[in-house]
């Protein structure tokens, strides 16, 4: 199928071209955009843009549980953490409430930056030089 779009073009390739631990990594960032958005239809009373936001970030949180490697015991918390996020925007959801969206934004957050530390020093070990991701 060809793209017409050079966008469309472009973000293919950055997902078929990326390792997986890139791709957890922009699963993170695109639950952080939509938590924005959600956060903006509430203060909007957009009821659609917050409902559908949130939404997309609750997606994104289930698809990064499917991933965990539950042999790892870190694996089994990280679960734990997920569920509750997903059920702190349930609530956020349900009561137009910024201040559960923020805290699950900083969960996710911390995820993130723990995750992209984790890229570098992979990248350094394999690479012996600092990877900038």
């Amino acid at each position: 199928m060809a793209v017409n779009n050079p966008y469309q073009a472009y973000q293919q390739n950055s997902v078929t071209q990326s390792t997986p631990g890139e791709l957890t990594l922009m699963l993170y960032n695109g639950c952080l955009k939509f938590l924005n958005q959600a956060k903006k239809g509430i203060e909007a009373k957009d009821i659609e843009m917050k409902n559908t936001n949130i939404q997309k970030a609750q997606n994104i949180l289930r698809e990064l549980m499917i991933t965990l490697d539950m042999s790892v015991p870190v694996s089994k918390s990280m679960l734990a953490l997920y569920e509750y996020m997903i059920n702190r925007l349930m609530e956020a959801n349900i009561q137009n409430d910024s201040t559960l969206i923020d805290e699950v934004a900083g969960y996710t957050t911390e995820f993130r930056d723990t995750w992209k530390q984790v890229i570098q020093i992979n990248r350094q070990k394999q690479y012996g030089q600092p990877g900038e991701v």
